[in-house]
């Protein structure tokens, strides 16, 4: 028998492009409940039949909760018998947030530190929270948010009443989720239409669904307290990706935009002072919590007083892939092969 064996794994945000990804990871373990926690009942209703029509047999260890990580006695409710948390309520567009900053704060702060007291409260035995690379050295509201996040993630770690394991990983651009450009791209195509493209030097990773459940599931497996997770990945430049969709659909033509509110030209996934702390373990990285409390003249250096490494890891200086390297990792996603095939899907 698993870890997950004939427990309770509760997902808030569970109907979001993570939440479908852990579904297809999960529904054939011997895990033995899923709880669905969203504010969208339509979003719900489609989960549920989706599940019924490809997991007839299995479909029952699903379970629905509505309710909205701003509402604690929702949390409350949904909180009482769970085992572990994935964390992945969240708002996520950088524009959206941009104009509605305070939305994205009582989403991605309040509504996590109303997760995580909760999950202490019920004795909870491990969350892993769900932030993004655009919480280092943020410039929008949307990162910001995300960094106010990982410190209420951290501060809950710390007092966990050594029942509960918190813990946080960061990625970049999942491929085809919902929101992201890719899917944009493939619409504009198909629909004769020239891509948008904001600016063709700006680099993102990229990252696939699969690879994102993967690092929810080491860190669930190799968390202490207050760990942060981070998976290295590739990147590509926006040009590059544009290039690589137009070679698989088809040629329409490029129209350069421009930045929209709140973008970098590119994305840190580990700062430089977190590169002091950070630990290689071949596919990820790990940077442990700073333990220390406030009571900074009981702790001793010996030695010179380093305050950050060289440099951060960055998609500009990880490893950039070219135009068949980026149309490899396209076809290593479901959304993709699908609407290659004539199959019309919509971006979870």
């Amino acid at each position: 028998m698993s870890i997950y064996g004939n427990r309770v794994l509760l997902i808030t945000g569970g109907t979001g492009s993570f939440g479908h990804a852990v579904l297809k990871h999960f529904m054939h373990s011997d895990i033995g409940e899923v709880r669905i926690f969203s504010r969208d009942e339509k979003k719900q209703d489609d989960m549920r039949h989706l599940l019924q029509a490809r997991y007839p047999d299995l479909a029952g260890k699903v379970r629905f909760y509505i309710g909205d990580v701003r509402d604690t006695r929702s949390v409350q409710d949904v909180m009482k018998g769970v085992n572990f948390i994935f964390h992945a309520a969240a708002l996520k567009q950088v524009p959206s947030c941009e104009f509605f900053p305070m939305q994205a704060v009582n989403t991605n702060v309040i509504g996590t530190d109303n997760v995580l007291h909760a999950a202490i409260d019920e004795g909870v035995e491990r969350v892993v929270c769900l932030s993004t690379d655009k919480a280092a050295y943020p410039i929008n509201a949307m990162g910001t948010s995300k960094a106010m996040m990982e410190k209420i993630i951290y501060a809950n770690a710390r007092n966990g009443a050594g029942r509960t394991t918190i813990c946080c990983t960061r990625y970049g651009n999942v491929m085809c989720s919902r929101g992201s450009v890719i899917p944009l791209f493939i619409d504009q195509i198909q629909n004769g239409m020239p891509i948008t493209v904001t600016d063709p030097n700006m680099t993102r990773f990229l990252m696939n669904l699969d690879e994102a459940v993967e690092l929810v599931q080491f860190a669930f497996e190799n968390a202490n307290p207050g760990d942060l997770f981070i998976q290295k990945a590739d990147a590509s430049t926006i040009g590059t990706l544009a290039t690589a969709v137009q070679r698989l659909f088809g040629e329409t033509g490029v129209n350069v935009i421009g930045t929209r509110h709140g973008e970098k030209l590119f994305e840190t996934l580990m700062t430089r002072e977190e590169s002091l702390r950070a630990e290689d373990m071949g596919r990820y990285f790990r940077v442990r919590a700073d333990t220390r409390d406030l009571n900074y003249d009981k702790f001793i250096v010996k030695g010179d007083v380093k305050t950050m490494a060289d440099e951060s890891y960055t998609s500009h200086n990880t490893n950039r892939l070219d135009v068949e390297g980026t149309i490899q990792k396209l076809l290593s996603v479901d959304f993709v092969r699908d609407r290659l095939e004539g199959i019309e899907v919509e971006a979870e």
